[in-house]
């Protein structure tokens, strides 16, 4: 059994205090940023750098607004219906990974129509660029000891000082490891080898699914939730649907039949 250490704070400026949490945000965001660049310079993304930018803007955008507005009202609309002034506090917590994907994916589909770029491309280049951010944000949420897993009496479990007494499951942990690193190596490598666009989006929403739906297993579940049908959580419903928009993925890329570049250069 661990005790949970962390600072949640990095350091102090005055009144100004730089959070471990937004230090991973920003992490996950510059590193997306320059694999984005980086498949563009590869020809894989077909953008200029300026373009990159404004898409990048563009996600950030939809990825704040999906997160929160899903949380609000899919998981906790029961609070913000007597409370309305609250539902754009972000700083107060309360994301949705879930909306995040929603938001990110429908401010992807807006740019495509604008720049007239192909969906599935797009979505592929988000889905390898973006993954990695998930095993930053998890350890944020770590630090700042918050979505801890179940209590547990094994090795593993750490005390944390929003979960009582009782030794947790790292369950963010084990999400940044599966859904964050894990996925990120297996899309690396599907984007190197897969032969049309839409394939690594569509192998992103069938493993994040699949991997997010073990470890709910482990992570406490919401409090104004608690469980469905007596034992699945919201997190793993939600993670149900992720894998039929993977079979629609694949669908419309065998439809497109848009060439990945990469390929065509081997």
């Amino acid at each position: 059994m661990h005790q949970n250490w962390f600072d949640p704070i990095l350091f102090s400026l005055g009144p100004i205090q730089i959070h471990w949490y937004g230090v991973m945000y920003v992490m996950a965001i510059i590193i997306g940023a320059g694999m984005l660049h980086f498949m563009a310079k590869e020809k894989f993304l077909q953008l200029q750098s300026q373009e990159i930018d404004i898409f990048l803007i563009s996600l950030l955008i939809g990825m704040f607004l999906g997160a929160r507005l899903t949380y609000v009202f899919v998981y906790n609309w029961e609070f913000y219906s007597f409370h309305y002034q609250d539902i754009f506090s972000v700083w107060k917590g309360g994301l949705s990974f879930h909306g995040a994907v929603l938001g990110m994916c429908l401010a992807t589909w807006i740019f495509s129509l604008v720049k007239r770029i192909s969906f599935l491309q797009l979505c592929d280049a988000l889905a390898l660029g973006a993954s990695q951010g998930i095993l930053w944000g998890r350890i944020g949420n770590f630090i700042n000891g918050e979505l801890y897993g179940r209590v547990t009496d094994s090795w593993v479990g750490v005390v944390f000082p929003r979960g009582g007494p009782f030794p947790r499951h790292p369950s963010q942990l084990y999400e940044g490891i599966l859904e964050g690193l894990v996925v990120f190596v297996i899309l690396f490598i599907v984007h190197r080898r897969q032969r049309f666009y839409g394939v690594t989006a569509a192998a992103f929403f069938a493993l994040y699914g699949i991997f997010r739906f073990i470890v709910e297993f482990f992570r406490e579940p919401d409090p104004q939730l608690g469980y469905y049908l007596g034992y699945f959580t919201m997190g793993q419903l939600l993670c149900l649907m992720m894998l039929p928009v993977a079979f629609i993925f694949l669908r419309i890329s065998k439809h497109k039949n848009l060439t990945n570049p990469l390929i065509i250069k081997a």
